[in-house]
């Protein structure tokens, strides 16, 4: 047995989240552990269900973005650190539990995402036709054990939704798949998905007004520029009056996206004024429409299919409180997706709090907590922290902000690991089993072989070979007996 005197932590989940609390564990810890009384070494093993590693960047954000190939390699520079462990193809609860990591880990941190859709919660929304954003979004990304086909016969859709997974959505719906090939990793049976896709209309429903939308700018000039497709906006919906505006104004993301908003109302009325074409000015055979302020309140059937969706006109004030109007109109469509939220990923063992959707942590700090708890007024009341455990990302805040929130989440959750862990016994070093290898012959007792970084290094040369083939950088592996077999070849 070899005895160490590091720090020891797991991480569970590598996506960005576990990722980045990594690295920024390590370098806190250099920096501050001195002074702690911490010292400054530590071994991170970080734990994840899937063969691969990256979470949402891989798998949870669509092909497309030029910007997800930076992030993927940011990712993978701190992965190729000699003081972080993964252990793809280990799951949480299955194959190693919570009390078996306490024993040989001073500290665990969960940084699970999101798999599953918030439910609809419309009339009509179990009916054929109806799809959460999650399984779809599983689908063209490729996700080990998602669906391998998808039904694309609906020639008109409709995608519900203010935020950036329904842009996701309705992009790849309007999606030309020979573009999309040239420029991504998807695997071929996407891509023949996306070929044979009837899709001719969609409407994109957002409830609130344009002020009020939570796009990124990036997600609308990606919905600019779509081969063959022209963009339908209702001029009505860009009469903001001066609240609004000036609201909109003091948030500079809210301004930026807002003046990107106006610009496709252009781009609009150009294609329109044009002849119907797209944003090359070629004829376009596709037409997406934009309707704010719009509320689904039915999704419409026959025979137990989707018919067509009810939407309800709404209004929206300065500070963002929407009202119903009464108005209501019908539309015509086949298949109706929605991406209303994610609810992140519950752990065993682990209190759950539904009302926020994410674990149970102690006033946003992180610190895993006993129970959620509720007092009479409905403010959280205090509840026992859980020593040596704590969550960051989704797992913490619920299913709220992109990549930049994620690290400061991570420099929160940090801290305060830090700072617990230099009020802990013999600084910090509270696992009773220290022996590095310990976790490894656990596991092969059970007849897990983890996925280490070099495992995944042969499955992304893989991709980029097979990527080369097609003139492509690279091309998605999506079975997972596949995965395994190249990583441990």
């Amino acid at each position: 047995m070899t005895e160490t005197n590091e720090l020891r932590i797991a991480v569970i989940g590598a996506g960005p989240a576990g990722v980045y609390s990594s690295d920024i564990f390590l370098r806190q810890l250099k920096k501050l552990g001195e002074g702690l009384g911490l010292g400054t070494a530590a071994r991170i093993d970080l734990f994840e269900k899937l063969p691969v590693p990256f979470g949402l960047v891989r798998y949870g954000v669509a092909p497309d973005h030029p910007s997800i190939k930076f992030i993927a390699s940011a990712l993978e520079k701190t992965l190729d650190n000699p003081d972080i462990h993964l252990y793809c193809d280990v799951e949480f609860g299955k194959d190693v539990t919570l009390d078996e990591l306490l024993e040989r880990y001073d500290a665990v941190l969960f940084a699970t995402g999101a798999v599953e859709d918030k439910p609809l919660g419309l009339p009509g929304a179990d009916l054929d036709g109806v799809y959460g954003a999650a399984k779809f979004v599983e689908w063209y990304d490729g996700y080990p054990t998602g669906a391998r086909e998808w039904p694309l016969a609906a020639e008109e859709v409709a995608v519900i939704g203010g935020g950036n997974v329904a842009m996701d959505v309705a992009r790849e719906l309007m999606r030309n798949a020979d573009d999309l090939k040239e420029r991504t990793d998807i695997p071929d049976n996407v891509y023949e998905g996306i070929k044979a896709n009837k899709a001719r209309v969609l409407h994109l429903f957002i409830r609130r007004g344009v002020a009020q939308a939570k796009f990124s700018v990036q997600e609308l000039r990606e919905m600019e520029k779509l081969p063959g497709v022209q963009l339908i906006i209702n001029e009505d919906d860009f009469d903001l009056d001066e609240d609004t505006i000036e609201e909109a104004g003091k948030d500079k993301l809210t301004r930026q996206m807002v003046e990107e908003l106006f610009t496709i109302r252009e781009m609009a009325e150009d294609m329109e004024d044009d002849g119907d074409v797209d944003y090359e000015g070629n004829p376009a055979d596709r037409k997406y429409y934009v309707h704010f302020n719009s509320a689904p309140v039915e999704v419409l059937g026959e025979d137990g299919k989707v018919v067509g969706i009810r939407v309800e006109k709404t209004e929206t004030s300065a500070d963002g409180k929407m009202s119903r109007t009464g108005e209501f109109e019908e539309y015509p469509v086949q298949a109706v997706y929605h991406a209303i939220g994610y609810k992140p990923a519950t752990a065993p063992g682990i209190a759950y709090d539904e009302r926020h959707a994410h674990l149970a942590n102690a006033n946003g700090d992180g610190r895993i907590t006993v129970a959620a708890e509720a007092g009479a007024d409905g403010a959280d009341a205090a509840v026992e922290v859980r020593e040596r455990l704590y969550a960051t990302g989704w797992a913490k805040r619920g299913p709220v902000g992109l990549i930049g929130s994620t690290k400061s989440d991570a420099l929160l959750i940090v801290t305060n690991m830090l700072e617990d862990l230099s009020k802990a016994a013999e600084g910090g070093r509270v696992a009773a089993d220290r022996d590095p290898e310990s976790i490894d012959r656990l596991l092969e007792s059970r007849g897990v072989k983890p996925i280490d970084f070099a495992g995944w290094k042969k499955i992304d040369a893989f991709e980029r070979a097979e990527g080369a083939k097609e003139g492509r950088e690279h091309k998605k592996v999506i079975d997972p007996e596949q995965m395994r077999a190249l990583a441990h070849a």
